[in-house]
């Protein structure tokens, strides 16, 4: 059945209309949803459509095509078919496992039973009957069967709440309020009745938006948003029963909407062996085409001397015909089994990273997550690291530190007297929490006659009102529910002083301030919005003032500040020092409103309220108009701490050679403390600070910058470059472009500041498509999503801002520390393994198949086949299958404790420089090599013929088997020469394949004529074992091929130690109990340019005033500077020594 096309994107202006209690006028999709590439029916054709689709099996279909003509074939008919069946079996029974489990899944949702009214009743029916416009009643704990509209519920006021877990993640309550047009049809007569429609917009996948418009016939029309709106997959909570009107059936839900396949992503390895193999296709045709030729010198000059071959001239063949011949011969050149090998290989690598220990986050008991295999060994080339900062670099958990109220500030405590404490009415145990906001000097103002009080009370009031936190119950304790950690670090944060958020109904907030209730209407909200910055709710307050409180980004709300407004400067200042110390900052401001100030404000809210098109829009041009004249109260400052370990991995990541680049959307002295806190900067790096208010400035900046730096400009120095998303729109600039990109790449760290998900991506997109270098993108928000799937591989970090991220990842992770093993030791090992996986794979099909090729000069070009056509097919299948498996899914070029100590290491896979074309000829080079001496050596040796005992003679088909043997045993021992880490697994792939052969060449000698099959193959087995010739050449050919190989593999790790061979020799040196020594200087040499040292830096004389080369203020977390390093695992042994380059 596949994917719908509504998922390719859903037409969102698309209006559709749908009417009450008419269900033969709503014709929309069925409720049933299949999320299964295939049906009983489309299986075959479909999977046969993508299976030749990959240039290899199309290849291998078309020469077994020529291969049915009669007279081409030089091997038979059927020697390419059973090969490309047997593969194509193993992979379509993969597909037929996974796609059943779809099917079962599917069928398990399609068929719960929910409750709809029709006829006049209500009715039990399965989820995939349930139709748009249908009226389902769902109770407490159920899931939600379709999209509907809330019309009516049991609790008080229309309320129901629901949990959107498998939406977005978050854990916490949702509220939603029907309209109070319908609020009270809940009997079957009210419901019988209702008549009218919903125009709404078409299908999407924004789950946080909703237009719609409800028409019930007599009534004026009412706005219908995302607070009516209950969506498929979400469970109803503390909640007896809701009802609701079917708006979205089926693949039309914004749950499915959601369910989009992912971006294509294909490693660098994988396109460098796709054009290898392109240009192996060419190398056979050139083959073909010179033994063509080699066939017409031949004839010419035996012509006279082949009498006896009976060759006539009508028999002869065009030019194309004995081309066709040459092509089949040469064909398995290209490897049949390749495909299905690196699939089996990559899965299982995914598994291993699934299964890691050391990435199991035992907080929330998450694993890391391989959300594609198809990029394994791109982990291992990373060299760009684009990480989000909060959630990613910092736990996404709020802790309230510090306010300023009327222009003081509340929470340095390392000014306050300890004495004060003892003249507090209320208990010190009430106000401190661990690591939480605690400064007695505020509540001593508020209950004196501080000048200040007043300002105190409403700041406190604000920040208990103004929010969308829900209040949950649990005995005496208050849960609090919150979309936003800030959110709930506020309300948490006043709560210690008294101020307690207790009761939430849709038009009402209650709060207890010092042990009285007061409840606040709720007018309006006008909701937060990442273009906004900024979050307000207009209430009457229990004396009766209309009040319009509102509290968000500094940019924002000091536009829109009264004249009349004080301690402006005050709070700028304080603002700039919590931004230096890492703290989120929010300005907290209100406005009194009049009673026609609002009415006449309220008319435009329900216009904008009721528009189709662009409707956001227009909301928040109706709320800019009332969010004005705000006097400010102060603002609040909120600490994320950081993870666990992130200053540790990113050192280590950047003594990886991997850069690291900053994308945030926070301000930007937040972020460069942050910095600071993390290790990414230093006190010594001067800094290139970017903060231009015009195209000109910031081209004049750019400019000047690059020209400073002189030759150096294009080279990592140690460097920082911060910058904010304004100066970044004029960066992107056609003419500013290519400069800002190499000042960046200039720079060791990069900081993009206060940017929008789009800026993140275009960033992202920038690297990738101008530096020749892999990219990994990091983050865990909805607003990440953008840069995780432009980067060549992304991955999502399981947090606290919902799934969207980790959804829409390659690779899922609890912890940016995680992120250290995940690139260095799965990243590094996997390209070992992948990439010698391929390289094995050409390498013994390059051997056998050539000889072919030789073969042919012996044969006069006449396309006979030295072996036997079954044996050639089964070499790839059966023979030859186990070695490059054990290397992809085994090979280990040092322990995990290595990688991890000696993070040089993986410049070794970041520099691509064990496969890449030089790499790959040099290894076909090598195979040419060795399939020359296993067939001319051998041919030497029978050249004289002999005679067998009874009086056998030998033929060609001796000296075949003979061959075929070597190269059995010649590819095995090649396959041990190339492994780094032996196992029991190595041993059985190795030796077990020669014995499988032998097995098989005894049994097949044997089958006829009990079995009509190979009949010139009776008695051979007989004919070797007993000749010497054989046992000789069992020997001394396979020494012969890799002697070669095994002298420079010794000479080049004597000669051209590289740091990979030292640390190797020290691991085997440890086995006998000896110490590690210090890695020697030689065996760090890499090709990549060493960072200058600070001092050459300096000797560079920036002009522009955009560099700041001033120590930091100060570190922004609460993290032990000195301390000695926790995290678990063999990388963190306090005795290894250090390697470091500049």
């Amino acid at each position: 059945m596949g994917w719908p096309q509504s998922l390719q994107g859903a037409d969102v202006s698309k209006v559709r209309t749908i009417y009450l209690n008419e269900p033969l006028r709503n014709a929309f999709c069925k409720n049933s949803i299949s999320t299964a590439k295939y049906s009983l029916w489309s299986f075959l054709p479909r999977y046969l459509y993508l299976q030749f689709s990959k240039g290899a099996n199309a290849f291998f279909l078309f020469i077994t095509i020529l291969q049915q003509i009669p007279d081409v074939s030089p091997t038979g008919k059927y020697t390419t078919l059973l090969p490309l069946m047997i593969i194509l079996t193993i992979s379509g029974i993969k597909e037929i496992v996974e796609d059943y489990r779809r099917h079962m899944a599917d069928r398990l949702v399609n068929t719960k039973n929910t409750i709809v009214f029709r006829e006049n009743e209500w009715k039990v029916i399965m989820w995939k009957e349930v139709n748009v416009g249908d009226i389902v009643k769902t109770s407490n704990g159920q899931f939600l069967p379709a999209d509907m509209v809330l019309i009516s519920s049991s609790e008080p006021e229309a309320t129901c709440y629901i949990a959107t877990s498998n939406l977005d993640g978050e854990t916490n309550l949702k509220i939603r309020q029907a309209l109070l047009q319908t609020a009270d049809m809940q009997t079957e007569k009210q419901l019988s009745s209702l008549s009218g429609k919903i125009e709404c917009e078409g299908p999407n996948r924004h789950f946080d938006t909703f237009i719609g418009t409800l028409y019930l016939n007599g009534k004026s029309p009412v706005a219908v948003g995302p607070g009516q709106v209950l969506l498929r997959g979400t469970q109803l909570k503390n909640t007896q029963w809701v009802l609701g009107i079917v708006i979205y059936t089926g693949s039309e839900t914004k749950f499915m909407q959601n369910s989009i396949k992912l971006p294509l992503k294909r490693s660098t390895v994988e396109k460098v062996t796709n054009v290898q193999i392109l240009l192996l296709f060419l190398l056979l045709l050139a083959m073909s085409l010179v033994s063509y030729v080699g066939a017409i010198l031949w004839k010419e000059g035996h012509g006279g001397d082949i009498w006896y071959i009976g060759m006539k001239e009508s028999s002869s063949h065009g030019l194309g015909f004995d081309i066709l011949v040459f092509i089949i011969l040469y064909h398995n050149l290209i490897p049949i089994s390749l495909l299905v090998t690196l699939e089996i290989v990559k899965y299982i690598q995914a598994l291993f990273i699934n299964w890691d220990e050391d990435m199991h986050y035992k907080g929330n008991n998450v694993y890391a997550m391989a959300r594609t295999s198809n990029l394994n060994e791109e982990l291992g080339q990373v060299e760009y690291l684009f990480s989000d900062k909060t959630g990613t670099l910092t736990c996404n958990i709020m802790t309230l530190k510090k306010c300023t109220i009327a222009g003081i500030i509340y929470g340095n405590l390392s000014n306050r007297s300890d004495t004060i404490l003892d003249n507090l009415s209320v208990s010190p145990s009430t106000i401190t929490e661990t690591s939480g906001f605690s400064d007695p000097m505020l509540l001593q103002n508020f209950e004196s006659d501080h000048p200040t009080k007043d300002y105190i009370k409403e700041f406190l009031t604000l920040l208990c009102v103004c929010h969308t936190v829900v209040p949950e119950r649990d005995g005496d304790d208050i849960i609090y529910q919150a979309s936003s950690p800030d959110e709930a670090a506020l309300v948490k944060g006043v709560k210690k002083f008294g101020f307690v958020f207790t009761t939430r109904t849709p038009s009402s907030v209650t709060i207890e301030a010092m042990g009285q209730n007061f409840t606040f209407e709720i007018l309006n909200i006008l909701e937060f919005s990442s273009n906004r910055k900024r979050m307000s709710i207009i209430v009457r307050t229990p004396t009766g003032k209309l009040r319009l409180y509102c509290k968000g980004a500094d940019t924002v709300i000091y536009k829109r500040l009264s004249d009349d407004s004080l301690f402006v400067k005050e709070t700028l200042a304080h603002l700039e020092c919590f931004a230096k110390e890492g703290l989120r900052t929010l300005c907290i401001a209100y406005t009194d409103l009049t009673e026609k100030e609002y009415q006449q404000w309220l008319m435009e809210y329900k216009k904008a309220s009721t528009v189709l098109q662009d409707r956001m829009q227009s909301l928040e041009e109706c709320y800019d108009n009332i969010e004005k004249n705000f006097l400010l109260l102060g603002a609040t400052a909120i600490e994320d701490h950081l993870q666990a370990h992130v200053p540790e991995t990113i050192t280590t990541l950047l003594k990886a050679n991997i850069k690291i680049w900053v994308l945030t959307g926070d301000k930007q002295e937040t972020a460069i403390n942050i910095a600071y806190s993390c290790k990414l900067l230093s006190t010594q790096m001067p800094r290139i600070q970017l903060n231009s208010k015009s195209l000109e400035a910031t081209q004049q900046a750019v400019n000047q910058n690059c020209q400073d730096l002189g030759i150096l400009l294009g080279k990592e120095n140690d460097l920082a470059l911060i910058i904010d998303g304004e100066t970044l729109k004029y960066a992107f600039h056609p003419d500013i472009k290519r400069n800002f990109l190499n000042l960046a790449l200039s720079c060791r760290a990069v900081l993009c500041c206060r940017l929008s998900p789009l800026q993140k991506a275009e960033i992202v997109d920038l690297v990738k498509k101008h530096v020749r270098a892999i990219t990994l993108a990091v983050g865990d928000g909805a607003n990440d999503v953008g840069m995780i799937q432009t980067a060549h591989v992304g991955v999502g970090i399981s947090g606290n801002e919902g799934m969207q991220a980790t959804n829409n990842s390659d690779y899922a992770i609890a912890q940016f520390s995680y992120l250290e093993k995940l690139l260095l030791v799965h990243g590094a090992w996997n390209y070992f393994r992948v990439t010698k996986c391929i390289l094995y794979c050409f390498y013994k099909n390059v051997v056998l198949y050539i000889i072919e090729l030789w073969f042919a000069f012996v044969n006069g070009f006449s396309g006979q086949i030295i072996f036997e056509r079954w044996c050639i097919s089964l070499y790839n299948v059966i023979f030859t299958s186990l070695p490059p498996l054990t290397l992809g899914i085994f090979e280990q070029c040092c322990s995990e404790k290595s990688l991890l100590r000696y993070p040089q290491l993986y410049r070794i896979s970041q520099a691509g420089e064990i496969f890449n074309t030089k790499v790959f000829w040099f290894q076909c080079i090598n195979a040419l090599a060795h399939s020359f001496i296993l067939f001319w050596l051998p041919m030497k040796m029978l050249e004289n013929d002999m005679v067998l005992q009874g009086g056998y003679t030998t033929d060609y088909l001796f000296l075949g088997n003979f061959i075929y043997t070597y190269v059995v045993v010649t590819v095995c021992l090649k396959a041990g020469l190339d492994t780094l880490s032996w196992n029991k697994f190595n041993h059985l792939a190795i030796w077990g394949s020669i014995v499988i052969w032998l097995v098989f060449f005894a049994i097949y000698s044997f089958l006829w004529p009990t079995i009509p099959l190979a009949p010139e193959m009776r008695g051979q087995i007989s004919m070797a074992l007993v000749c010497p010739h054989f046992w000789l050449g069992f020997f001394i050919v396979p020494i012969m091929c890799l002697i070669l190989n095994l002298l420079w593999t010794s000479i080049t790790n004597t000669c051209n130690r590289t740091l990979l061979e030292e640390v190797r020799e020290m691991e085997s040196g440890k086995v006998q109990g000896l110490h590690l020594p210090t890695v020697s200087e030689k065996g760090m040499k890499t090709k990549h340019p060493q960072l200058p040292l600070p001092s050459q830096l300096h000797q560079v004389v920036f002009q522009d005033e955009s560099v700041d080369r001033s120590a930091p203020h100060g570190y922004a977390f609460s993290q032990l500077e000195h301390r000695g390093s926790s995290q678990e695992g063999p990388g963190r042994s306090s005795d290894a020594p250090a390697v470091e380059t500049r």
